[in-house]
């Protein structure tokens, strides 16, 4: 049985010409619903077939192959859509639940309490600053220079000494994450 001219890998333009019409077909399909671009999910499916292409060769069956990557890509894409939020004007709102949720409360104030433990071991006048700077009451840059007593154009670059302490005092007390994932 001779090779499939279109399936060669030496002839990847015979092959991206071969499947333009299905990659789009099965596109528009699965953004009937609105919320996807097929535009979007062509490119993603391109993509991928590039990938294959270069990782391992063309795929056996492409139309199948086609068909799967598109459906995987609108999968991907909705899910993504899912995560995403506006930045828009409106005010988005909480998630349902989460100030009922005493294991979320419990971790906010122990999260609260090893930030003010550690803002209280910085050295120099680094935890009345951070503390002002922490403060409910939200003051400016003013009112905390006042309250220290110091110009409010040094209370920049104190809170940038500052901060930058309390960061490495904070990154050493947590162990880094581990990777996730393949490594590559």
């Amino acid at each position: 049985m001779s090779p499939d001219p279109v399936m060669s890998p030496s002839r990847p333009c015979l092959l991206v010409e071969s499947l333009r019409p299905l990659v789009a077909a099965e596109a528009d399909a699965e953004a009937q619903d609105g919320a996807l671009e097929s535009a979007d999910l062509e490119q993603d499916v391109w993509v991928r077939l590039l990938e294959r292409l270069d990782a391992g060769g063309p795929p056996r069956d492409a139309g199948a192959w086609v068909r799967g990557a598109v459906r995987d890509a609108a999968r991907t894409a909705r899910l993504r859509a899912l995560r995403e939020r506006s930045f828009g004007d409106e005010q988005v709102p909480e998630p349902l639940g989460r100030e009922d949720c005493p294991e979320r409360a419990v971790l906010a104030a122990e999260r609260h309490r090893a930030i003010h433990a550690a803002v209280a071991r910085t050295p120099g006048p680094c935890p009345r600053l951070l503390t002002a700077l922490l403060s409910p009451s939200d003051p400016t840059y003013r009112e905390i220079a006042g309250q220290l007593g110091i110009s409010q154009g040094s209370l920049g670059p104190m809170r940038s000494r500052c901060l930058g302490c309390l960061r490495r005092m904070l990154a050493a007390e947590v162990a880094a994450p581990g990777l996730r994932g393949k490594e590559r």
